[in-house]
């Protein structure tokens, strides 16, 4: 199959899966089959394209042209390739703990639930795939579209509230804010394409150039940078396999996705060192890095917990772009996959207990290592990873971020990261010495494991975390690409 050919089949495959889960509506087994044999079938595709992008290729395919010079494109540069091989592999995984975990809680919809995450796993391809702005846009608000239905599914007061918060915001950020940039890009420049270095230079001076990096990076609402952070936290009224979809495969992996490709491919580097107007990026990226740690830090409620961990955690993404060189975009890139894998884990975890035990807060932990060792340590590896320890894929991209701090005697972000690693010991250790060295309350429930779709899934995504620092190459080599390197 030629390039341009995968590159479709990637598109539709997860469209074709949203028409069969629903003809398979009253036969749950085939239903979850077909689930998990189109995300098994979309990675091995994901994996083809793969082969062509590391042998130096850019396949590339216009669906069609809107007006002259705009058109519904896509292209395959390194840093989407890195996107698309996350998202399609931890679709599978996911897949598999959601069969334990929806059927687990008995939850309602179960059909809609399984069409709106191929759905969105569709989006989020085509924004890994996209070759423009403009198609870029389209699929970032389809994507806000799709996972809105996950939002709201339990359906209760508070899933509605949350799924108002979650579409004020990224639909008001991106409208607002996001859009004129690109009509405001589209004007000086005649194109919208991604380019190699940029395609801003020598177009927009001065401190205008501030201006329109705020308006991408605070247009793009999802990757939650302060003030337009809200809609994270209010998401977790979601079943907990959403808040994994939501926080480690699709919709924040977009947002710190899009905003270090339009750094690299629209601004470029090193235009925005030496035009010296983004420095306040740093600044900004950094305040949302300590203060969503310390709101953590207060949260009792595990995945109130992980949520503004997430908020933090994306922006040492914004942060490691916002210091300007090579090196610390790497690292953006590499966290970008690190935060996947150790997050998506984390989360799982929290499902898992819920699930087995029905605990929802910290303070009910005590001693349940003891009766999920299986979950716990895998949220051990998770929590490890998040801080920045070896031998976990959390360390490799703060490491690059910091290298290229000191290349650049970056000193504010030298003290973020150092921080702020303290700050995620801080909320993350206690959980793990509260369940596998404090004895169970008195009358805590008894129960064991959650079922065995879960365990699978969450100790696979642990695995993976340490993998990926043992085995580096794939993640390293694309990022690396991205820059030139």
């Amino acid at each position: 199959m030629s390039p341009e050919n995968l590159i479709i089949t990637a598109l539709c495959l997860p469209l074709a899966a949203v028409l069969l889960i629903a003809l398979c509506n009253r036969q749950p087994n085939l239903r979850e089959a077909v689930t998990l044999a189109t995300a098994g079938a979309l990675f091995v595709i994901v994996l083809q394209i793969y082969g062509h992008v590391s042998a130096g290729g850019s396949p590339s395919v216009v669906l069609t042209t809107v007006v002259p010079g705009l058109d519904l494109a896509f292209s395959v540069e390194p840093l989407g390739m890195l996107f698309a091989l996350i998202a399609s592999g931890l679709w599978i995984v996911n897949s598999i703990y959601s069969i334990g975990y929806m059927r687990g809680n008995n939850e309602p919809r179960q059909t809609q639930f399984y069409m709106c995450f191929a759905a969105a796993i569709a989006s989020t391809l085509g924004i890994a795939f996209a070759e423009n702005l403009f198609t870029l846009f389209i699929f970032y608000e389809v994507l806000t579209l799709t996972t809105y239905p996950l939002v709201t599914h339990k359906g209760n007061e508070d899933a509605k509230q949350g799924g108002r918060t979650y579409l004020m915001l990224l639909l008001g950020t991106s409208m607002v804010l996001l859009l004129p940039a690109i009509i405001w890009t589209w004007a000086v420049t005649g194109t919208l394409s991604f380019s190699p270095g940029g395609i801003l230079a020598g177009k927009v001076d001065g401190g205008f150039v501030g201006v329109l990096l705020a308006l991408y990076v605070f247009g793009i609402g999802k990757a939650a940078l302060m003030p337009f952070h809200g809609w994270l936290p209010a998401a977790m009224v979601a079943p907990t396999p959403v808040s994994a979809l939501l926080h480690a495969v699709a919709v924040v992996k977009a947002g710190v996705f899009s905003v270090l490709k339009v750094v690299v491919y629209v601004f470029g580097i090193d235009f925005l060192r030496e035009n010296g107007s983004g420095d306040w990026l740093l600044y900004a990226a950094g305040a949302t890095v300590l203060i969503a740690s310390v709101i953590a830090l207060r949260q009792d409620n595990l995945k109130k917990r992980l949520a503004y961990s997430t908020v933090s955690q994306l922006s040492y993404v914004i942060l490691a772009t916002a210091i300007l060189v090579p090196i610390s975009a790497v690292g953006a890139a590499m966290h970008i996959a690190a935060h996947a894998v150790s997050k998506i884990t984390l989360f799982f975890a929290a499902g898992s207990i819920y699930t087995a035990a029905h605990y929802t807060e910290i303070s009910q932990l005590n001693g349940i290592g003891r009766r999920m060792p299986w979950t716990m340590a895998a949220f051990g590896i998770g929590a490890i990873s998040m801080i920045g320890v070896p031998p976990t894929a959390g360390f490799l991209g703060k490491w690059f971020m910091f290298l290229g701090a000191m290349e650049t005697q970056a000193w504010v972000a030298v003290g973020v990261i150092i921080t702020s690693t303290l700050l995620n010991a801080a909320y993350f250790l206690p959980i793990v010495v509260r369940a596998f060295f404090v004895a169970p309350d008195k009358g805590s429930r008894e129960h064991g494991e959650a079922p065995l779709p879960i365990v699978i899934a969450l100790t696979a995504t642990a695995a993976a975390t340490v993998l990926l620092f043992l085995f580096p190459e794939v993640p390293l080599g694309l990022a690396r690409a991205m820059v030139g390197g």
